[in-house]
């Protein structure tokens, strides 16, 4: 394998980890952004009142998008094994 070739490898790993992280980094933006917008026009500030409305919807996000995520993991797994045992 040359550089070129483990440079693109190393680049679609990153690109693969984006897209499997993405659903739940961006779901757990938003449910953080709209609690905060709540505390700050009801002036609650409960510390505990961000975590449990996070969970539940990180959690619900997971079970909608592990299907997606094993996809596109899977396809990244089949590729780096296909170029190990190209060039063994």
């Amino acid at each position: 394998m040359t550089g070129a070739e483990v440079l693109d490898v190393a680049r679609e790993g990153i690109w693969t980890l984006i897209i499997v992280a993405a659903p739940v980094m961006i779901v757990g933006l938003l449910i953080g952004i709209v609690i905060a917008l709540f505390q700050a026009l009801t002036q609650i500030q409960e510390m505990t009142l961000v975590f449990v409305p996070k969970i539940i919807a990180i959690f619900v996000t997971l079970l909608i998008a592990l299907p997606f995520m094993g996809q596109a993991l899977m396809g990244f797994t089949n590729t780096v094994a296909d170029l190990i045992v190209a060039s063994g």
